[in-house]
Protein backbone atom coordinates (compact mmCIF):
# COMPACT_ATOMS: atom_id res chain seq x y z
CA UNK A 1 0.00 0.00 0.00
CA UNK A 2 1.24 3.47 -0.90
CA UNK A 3 0.25 6.91 0.33
CA UNK A 4 -1.63 9.10 -2.14
CA UNK A 5 -0.10 12.61 -1.95
CA UNK A 6 -2.70 15.36 -1.37
CA UNK A 7 -1.57 17.07 -4.58
CA UNK A 8 -3.03 14.19 -6.58
CA UNK A 9 -6.56 14.77 -5.25
CA UNK A 10 -7.24 17.08 -8.20
CA UNK A 11 -8.05 13.87 -10.07
CA UNK A 12 -11.40 13.80 -8.28
CA UNK A 13 -12.67 16.66 -10.47
CA UNK A 14 -12.18 14.99 -13.88
CA UNK A 15 -13.42 11.72 -12.37
CA UNK A 16 -16.63 13.43 -11.27
CA UNK A 17 -17.14 15.12 -14.65
CA UNK A 18 -16.38 11.94 -16.59
CA UNK A 19 -18.73 9.84 -14.48
CA UNK A 20 -21.48 12.43 -14.81
CA UNK A 21 -21.34 12.24 -18.61
CA UNK A 22 -21.25 8.44 -18.48
CA UNK A 23 -24.46 8.67 -16.48
CA UNK A 24 -25.97 10.93 -19.13
CA UNK A 25 -25.87 8.11 -21.68
CA UNK A 26 -29.32 6.54 -21.55
CA UNK A 27 -29.67 2.96 -22.80
CA UNK A 28 -33.48 3.05 -22.65
CA UNK A 29 -33.51 5.84 -25.21
CA UNK A 30 -31.05 3.93 -27.41
CA UNK A 31 -33.02 0.67 -27.24
CA UNK A 32 -36.24 2.48 -28.14
CA UNK A 33 -34.54 4.26 -31.06
CA UNK A 34 -33.32 0.93 -32.42
CA UNK A 35 -36.99 -0.06 -32.49
CA UNK A 36 -37.92 3.30 -34.07
CA UNK A 37 -39.71 4.45 -30.92
CA UNK A 38 -39.34 7.31 -28.43
CA UNK A 39 -39.41 5.90 -24.91
CA UNK A 40 -40.14 9.36 -23.52
CA UNK A 41 -43.47 9.29 -25.38
CA UNK A 42 -44.40 5.76 -24.33
CA UNK A 43 -46.02 4.47 -21.16
CA UNK A 44 -44.95 6.50 -18.13
CA UNK A 45 -42.49 8.49 -20.24
CA UNK A 46 -39.66 7.52 -17.91
CA UNK A 47 -36.51 6.50 -19.84
CA UNK A 48 -35.71 3.62 -17.52
CA UNK A 49 -35.76 -0.15 -17.15
CA UNK A 50 -39.31 -0.48 -15.84
CA UNK A 51 -40.87 1.50 -18.68
CA UNK A 52 -38.77 -0.38 -21.26
CA UNK A 53 -39.96 -3.66 -19.75
CA UNK A 54 -43.60 -2.60 -19.86
CA UNK A 55 -43.33 -1.53 -23.48
CA UNK A 56 -41.02 -4.14 -25.00
CA UNK A 57 -41.18 -7.15 -22.68
CA UNK A 58 -39.09 -8.77 -19.97
CA UNK A 59 -36.19 -9.85 -22.21
CA UNK A 60 -35.58 -6.33 -23.52
CA UNK A 61 -36.10 -4.93 -20.03
CA UNK A 62 -33.49 -7.32 -18.66
CA UNK A 63 -31.04 -6.19 -21.34
CA UNK A 64 -31.67 -2.57 -20.38
CA UNK A 65 -31.21 -3.42 -16.70
CA UNK A 66 -27.88 -5.14 -17.32
CA UNK A 67 -26.59 -2.26 -19.45
CA UNK A 68 -27.63 0.30 -16.84
CA UNK A 69 -26.15 -1.87 -14.09
CA UNK A 70 -22.83 -1.94 -15.94
CA UNK A 71 -23.03 1.81 -16.44
CA UNK A 72 -23.20 2.22 -12.69
CA UNK A 73 -20.69 -0.48 -11.81
CA UNK A 74 -17.92 -0.43 -14.41
CA UNK A 75 -16.58 3.12 -13.69
CA UNK A 76 -16.53 2.28 -9.97
CA UNK A 77 -14.63 -0.96 -10.54
CA UNK A 78 -12.11 0.85 -12.76
CA UNK A 79 -11.48 3.33 -9.92
CA UNK A 80 -11.12 0.39 -7.55
CA UNK A 81 -8.46 -1.22 -9.74
CA UNK A 82 -6.59 2.09 -10.07
CA UNK A 83 -6.66 3.14 -6.40
CA UNK A 84 -6.92 -0.07 -4.39
CA UNK A 85 -3.22 0.00 -3.47
CA UNK A 86 -3.31 3.58 -2.15
CA UNK A 87 -4.45 5.17 1.10
CA UNK A 88 -5.14 8.83 1.82
CA UNK A 89 -2.21 10.72 3.35
CA UNK A 90 -2.25 10.70 7.14
CA UNK A 91 -5.03 8.08 7.34
CA UNK A 92 -5.62 4.36 6.98
CA UNK A 93 -8.54 4.91 4.58
CA UNK A 94 -8.10 3.04 1.31
CA UNK A 95 -8.59 5.45 -1.59
CA UNK A 96 -10.68 2.99 -3.62
CA UNK A 97 -13.20 2.66 -0.77
CA UNK A 98 -14.08 6.30 -1.36
CA UNK A 99 -13.60 6.62 -5.11
CA UNK A 100 -15.78 3.68 -6.18
CA UNK A 101 -18.84 5.21 -4.52
CA UNK A 102 -17.77 8.74 -5.42
CA UNK A 103 -17.87 7.58 -9.04
CA UNK A 104 -21.26 6.00 -8.47
CA UNK A 105 -22.79 9.17 -7.05
CA UNK A 106 -21.90 11.17 -10.16
CA UNK A 107 -23.02 8.44 -12.55
CA UNK A 108 -26.42 8.45 -10.83
CA UNK A 109 -26.61 12.25 -10.89
CA UNK A 110 -25.93 12.10 -14.63
CA UNK A 111 -28.57 9.40 -15.09
CA UNK A 112 -31.27 11.32 -13.21
CA UNK A 113 -30.39 14.80 -14.46
CA UNK A 114 -28.62 14.38 -17.83
CA UNK A 115 -27.59 17.58 -19.57
CA UNK A 116 -28.08 15.72 -22.87
CA UNK A 117 -31.82 15.25 -22.13
CA UNK A 118 -32.63 18.67 -20.65
CA UNK A 119 -32.01 17.26 -17.16
CA UNK A 120 -34.93 14.84 -17.42
CA UNK A 121 -33.56 11.31 -17.17
CA UNK A 122 -34.39 8.04 -15.47
CA UNK A 123 -34.64 7.30 -11.76
CA UNK A 124 -31.34 5.54 -11.32
CA UNK A 125 -32.42 2.26 -9.73
CA UNK A 126 -30.79 -0.16 -12.18
CA UNK A 127 -27.52 1.80 -12.21
CA UNK A 128 -27.49 2.08 -8.41
CA UNK A 129 -28.19 -1.62 -7.91
CA UNK A 130 -25.48 -2.40 -10.46
CA UNK A 131 -23.10 -0.08 -8.63
CA UNK A 132 -23.58 -1.97 -5.37
CA UNK A 133 -23.48 -5.32 -7.13
CA UNK A 134 -20.07 -4.52 -8.62
CA UNK A 135 -18.64 -2.61 -5.64
CA UNK A 136 -19.59 -5.08 -2.93
CA UNK A 137 -18.07 -7.83 -5.05
CA UNK A 138 -14.78 -5.90 -4.80
CA UNK A 139 -14.76 -6.61 -1.05
CA UNK A 140 -14.66 -10.40 -1.44
CA UNK A 141 -15.00 -12.13 -4.80
CA UNK A 142 -17.60 -14.55 -3.46
CA UNK A 143 -19.82 -11.64 -2.38
CA UNK A 144 -20.93 -11.55 -6.02
CA UNK A 145 -23.10 -14.60 -5.38
CA UNK A 146 -24.72 -13.04 -2.31
CA UNK A 147 -25.31 -9.86 -4.31
CA UNK A 148 -26.97 -11.83 -7.12
CA UNK A 149 -29.14 -13.63 -4.55
CA UNK A 150 -30.11 -10.23 -3.11
CA UNK A 151 -31.14 -9.05 -6.59
CA UNK A 152 -33.32 -12.13 -6.98
CA UNK A 153 -34.77 -11.34 -3.56
CA UNK A 154 -35.76 -7.88 -4.80
CA UNK A 155 -37.46 -9.41 -7.84
CA UNK A 156 -39.26 -11.89 -5.56
CA UNK A 157 -40.46 -9.06 -3.31
CA UNK A 158 -41.78 -7.15 -6.33
CA UNK A 159 -43.40 -10.32 -7.67
CA UNK A 160 -45.20 -10.99 -4.38
CA UNK A 161 -46.21 -7.43 -3.50
CA UNK A 162 -46.32 -5.82 -6.98
CA UNK A 163 -44.69 -2.75 -5.40
CA UNK A 164 -42.01 -2.12 -7.99
CA UNK A 165 -40.71 1.22 -6.70
CA UNK A 166 -40.70 0.21 -3.05
CA UNK A 167 -38.99 -3.11 -3.77
CA UNK A 168 -36.26 -1.37 -5.75
CA UNK A 169 -35.72 1.31 -3.12
CA UNK A 170 -35.55 -1.22 -0.30
CA UNK A 171 -32.96 -3.09 -2.35
CA UNK A 172 -30.82 0.05 -2.64
CA UNK A 173 -31.12 0.68 1.09
CA UNK A 174 -30.32 -2.94 1.91
CA UNK A 175 -27.15 -2.88 -0.18
CA UNK A 176 -26.19 0.45 1.42
CA UNK A 177 -26.55 -0.99 4.90
CA UNK A 178 -24.46 -4.01 3.92
CA UNK A 179 -21.63 -1.86 2.60
CA UNK A 180 -22.05 0.57 5.49
CA UNK A 181 -21.53 -2.22 8.02
CA UNK A 182 -18.36 -3.30 6.20
CA UNK A 183 -17.09 0.28 6.28
CA UNK A 184 -18.01 0.63 9.97
CA UNK A 185 -16.05 -2.48 10.89
CA UNK A 186 -13.11 -1.10 8.92
CA UNK A 187 -13.25 2.59 9.83
CA UNK A 188 -15.61 2.95 12.79
CA UNK A 189 -12.79 4.09 15.07
CA UNK A 190 -10.89 6.08 12.42
CA UNK A 191 -11.05 9.85 12.84
CA UNK A 192 -10.81 10.88 9.20
CA UNK A 193 -12.88 13.01 6.88
CA UNK A 194 -12.29 10.46 4.12
CA UNK A 195 -13.87 7.72 6.23
CA UNK A 196 -16.87 9.98 6.77
CA UNK A 197 -16.87 10.62 3.03
CA UNK A 198 -17.37 6.90 2.36
CA UNK A 199 -20.54 6.94 4.47
CA UNK A 200 -21.72 10.20 2.93
CA UNK A 201 -21.47 8.68 -0.55
CA UNK A 202 -23.71 5.81 0.56
CA UNK A 203 -26.15 8.31 2.07
CA UNK A 204 -26.10 10.39 -1.14
CA UNK A 205 -26.96 7.35 -3.27
CA UNK A 206 -29.99 6.65 -1.08
CA UNK A 207 -31.10 10.28 -1.15
CA UNK A 208 -30.80 10.48 -4.94
CA UNK A 209 -32.82 7.33 -5.65
CA UNK A 210 -35.49 7.98 -3.01
CA UNK A 211 -35.81 11.60 -4.15
CA UNK A 212 -36.17 10.52 -7.78
CA UNK A 213 -39.06 8.28 -6.69
CA UNK A 214 -40.82 10.88 -4.53
CA UNK A 215 -43.92 10.99 -6.76
CA UNK A 216 -44.14 7.18 -6.77
CA UNK A 217 -43.95 7.16 -2.97
CA UNK A 218 -46.71 9.75 -2.66
CA UNK A 219 -48.95 7.66 -4.94
CA UNK A 220 -48.01 4.49 -3.06
CA UNK A 221 -48.95 5.88 0.35
CA UNK A 222 -52.14 7.30 -1.16
CA UNK A 223 -53.02 3.86 -2.57
CA UNK A 224 -52.84 5.18 -6.14
CA UNK A 225 -49.54 3.66 -7.33
CA UNK A 226 -49.79 1.31 -10.32
CA UNK A 227 -49.04 -2.30 -9.45
CA UNK A 228 -46.02 -3.96 -11.09
CA UNK A 229 -46.98 -7.46 -12.19
CA UNK A 230 -43.91 -9.51 -13.12
CA UNK A 231 -46.15 -11.94 -15.02
CA UNK A 232 -47.62 -9.17 -17.15
CA UNK A 233 -44.27 -7.48 -17.63
CA UNK A 234 -42.92 -10.67 -19.17
CA UNK A 235 -45.32 -10.18 -22.08
CA UNK A 236 -44.64 -6.51 -22.66
CA UNK A 237 -47.27 -4.01 -23.74
CA UNK A 238 -49.01 -6.38 -26.13
CA UNK A 239 -49.31 -9.06 -23.48
CA UNK A 240 -50.63 -6.59 -20.93
CA UNK A 241 -53.40 -5.55 -23.32
CA UNK A 242 -54.46 -9.13 -23.84
CA UNK A 243 -54.74 -9.91 -20.10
Amino acid sequence: MRELPPVQLWWLLPIAVGCYFIGCFNFAVLIAKVRHKDIKKMGSGNPGTMNVTREFGLAVGLLNFLLDACKGGVPAVISYLVFRNYYFAGTTVVVSDFTRYFCGVFVIIGHIWPVTMKFKGGKGIASTLGLFWFCISCEKWWFVFIAIAALFGIVLFIGLTEWGSMGSLLGVTGFSLWQGILFWVRYGSVASGWAVGCFLCLLALNFLTWFAHRKNLVRLFAGEEHRTSVRKLSHGKRGMKNM
